[in-house]
């Protein structure tokens, strides 16, 4: 028990988030956006048959039916997300810590699905404000018009290049999270610090 909890502790205490020196930077950008990272989310991709008995299961576990509307999100029970992927796809995001969403999950889809804890593979980079959707525009096509893009968008895009999963999470495009993969995220921290350059003298960004 005593090598458990120092094997976990050592671990916990080893542990650095892809943006983890970028916190200063980020956090002076000018007032017309807010960027932070939103590190070490559980994340979990799940694949089961939509309207099958293993998805029913999923479904009962994230207290949310699965979406199944292309470019979709939705919010289930203690703060997870669930991201359409694909037909059959789905990428759970929940708070950090909850290391029993995935056995969970395992159980309930057993031999008909599969759950892969895919938590390294992204960092989660946060974009609220009123310019947050004129940011984006200077790196990606996506219209985020509120009339086209509205709460629940989720769609695979790329950002400066960057493959990322960009998600909004309110009515009118001013809060949206960008999934990016942590070998991408530095460069994509820094080209939004430069998108950003431009605005610092500009007095509606203030």
């Amino acid at each position: 028990m005593t090598v458990d909890i120092v094997s976990r502790t050592v671990q916990d205490s080893a542990r650095r988030s892809p943006l983890g020196t970028y916190a200063g930077q980020l956090a002076a950008v000018p007032k017309g956006v807010s960027i932070r990272e939103v590190p070490f989310l559980t994340q979990l991709d799940l694949r089961v048959e939509p309207g099958g008995e293993a998805a029913a299961a999923a479904e009962r576990v994230l207290g949310v039916a699965l979406p199944t509307t292309a470019c979709t999100a939705v919010s289930g029970v203690d703060g997870a997300e669930v991201l359409w992927l694909g037909p059959d796809e789905w990428l759970v995001v929940a708070p950090a810590g909850q290391d029993a969403l995935e056995g969970d999950l395992r159980a309930a889809v057993g031999q008909q699905g599969a759950v892969v804890d895919v938590s390294a593979q992204r960092t989660t980079i946060a974009i609220s404000g009123p310019r947050t959707a004129d940011l984006l525009a200077h790196g990606c096509s996506l219209d985020l018009d509120p009339r086209v893009s509205p709460k629940g968008t989720c769609v695979q895009t790329l950002l400066a290049l960057a493959g990322v999963v960009l998600v909004v999470r309110d009515e009118h495009a001013g809060d949206v999270w960008v999934l990016v993969r942590s070998s991408f995220a530095r460069y994509l921290a820094d080209w939004l610090l430069d998108a950003c350059a431009e605005y610092e003298d500009d007095p509606s960004w203030r």
